[in-house]
């Protein structure tokens, strides 16, 4: 039906507890994680009109942004069936890919094993070796690392192996080869992601993280990106797409240093495609505002992405699908700085005529997979296909209390 798609992820931002969301931590004592609602609330109600006219109110209660009789969008939300609440996990199901055993966390630290292959690989021993956010442990550890040149290792309640070293100690090809090599011989321990994090600074300056950051992930099992690359179906990633998926699939990618750098590649890149999926990632919800408790932060990116949406709407064409969704919750009031157990929102623009129509809830967001195999004529690997229900008007979704 369309030959080109684009496909936008938001990371972190979810719309609600999921039932099983007490299991993860992120529903106790009669209250539970809801990222747009309580970032919604928090800042005294959201301004999104764009979303609004697409029908985002109408998948949830949202402060400021009420529903709408006729959206331009066909709306719902979508439950994740997988194992976990990361973005390699929400990502992998999207293309198909339902993972029943979840990637294994560390928050108590590394064991010796896994720290005796770092330093095999590393020629020095590990610095750190907790689970600390990526600022924090800089305050804790630059001093020394400046000092004796070895690198920082952190986790978090996510499945990472994070590997923080300062680039005029260790540069950046350095610190890359070093995750490359410790890549497959971290998949026995099921770590879903080893990053590399590099910094920059002083200790009377202070530190910062800079943009080279990179993540090396699992490669995933057979999967939508595969089938379509077997289909000379294009496959364009933006963000960290490729990192997601090891670059399986993919035909050309650009790295993005956030949200603005990221809307501004996915317009470019859609100017000039002619057929295939545009694949986009817009992580600063995520990793500045949700992990960091940053609610104006969180709000005022949603608020950006909303005006980027009212320019790039008016440049899809009748052959041109867009879908908007995100791959879990990371809710900024809600106690720590971890990832939520949610579902996640779908709002799906067709081309000039295409009418909107109520999705529902959708069992799992391998539906988007199924939807894009549909679509471009290859075999889904799971999941149930809305492409057809896109051109069918149904009854609206019931608003939610």
């Amino acid at each position: 039906m369309f030959r080109r798609v684009v496909l936008i992820v938001l990371d972190g931002v979810g719309c609600g507890a999921l039932p099983d969301a007490a299991a993860y931590g992120d529903a106790a004592d009669g209250g539970a994680a809801n990222t747009l609602g309580h970032v919604a609330d928090a800042v005294g109600g959201l301004a999104l009109p764009c979303l609004q006219r697409l029908g985002l109110g109408n998948i949830l209660p949202l402060r400021g942004v009420a529903p709408v009789a006729r959206p331009q969008a066909s709306w719902g939300r979508m439950a994740e069936r997988s194992a976990g609440k990361d973005s390699t996990t929400g990502h992998w199901e999207m293309a198909g890919v339902i993972q029943t055993q979840p990637f294994v966390t560390y928050p108590q630290g590394f064991p010796p094993e896994i720290l005796a292959l770092f330093e095999r690989e590393a020629g020095c021993p590990a610095l750190g070796n907790v689970a600390a956010s990526g600022t924090s442990i800089l305050g804790r550890l630059g001093a020394e690392h400046l000092r004796s040149g070895r690198p920082i290792v952190y986790t978090s309640t996510d499945s990472v192996f994070q590997i923080a070293a300062h680039e005029q100690i260790w540069p950046l090809e350095r610190l890359y080869a070093l995750c490359r090599r410790l890549r497959p011989q971290l998949d026995r321990y099921r770590i879903g992601r080893i990053i590399a994090r590099p910094f920059v600074g002083s200790v009377a300056e202070g530190f910062r993280r800079t943009e080279g950051r990179h993540d090396y992930s699992m490669a995933p099992p057979p999967m939508l990106l595969d089938a379509l690359q077997q289909a000379d179906v294009p496959v364009l990633a933006v963000g960290k797409i490729f990192d997601l998926f090891c670059g399986r699939g993919i035909s050309a990618h650009w790295p993005t240093a956030g949200n603005a750098d990221g809307m501004a590649r996915t317009a470019a890149v859609f100017a000039t495609m002619e057929r295939g999926l545009l694949f986009t990632n817009l992580i600063d919800f995520d990793m500045l505002y949700g992990h960091r408790n940053d609610v104006a932060g969180f709000a005022a990116a949603l608020q950006a992405f909303d005006q980027f949406l009212e320019g790039f709407l008016p440049s899809l064409t009748a052959d041109d699908l867009l879908l908007v969704t995100a791959d879990h919750g990371c809710d900024p009031t809600w106690p720590g700085t971890d990832h939520c157990r949610e579902y996640v929102p779908l709002l799906v623009c067709g081309g000039a005529g295409q009418p909107a129509v109520a999705l529902g809830d959708r069992a799992s967001f391998a539906d988007i997979g199924a939807t894009l195999a549909a679509n471009f004529g290859v075999t889904a690997l799971a999941g149930d296909s809305f492409l057809t229900a896109l051109a069918s008007p149904g009854p609206q979704m019931r608003q939610r209390a």
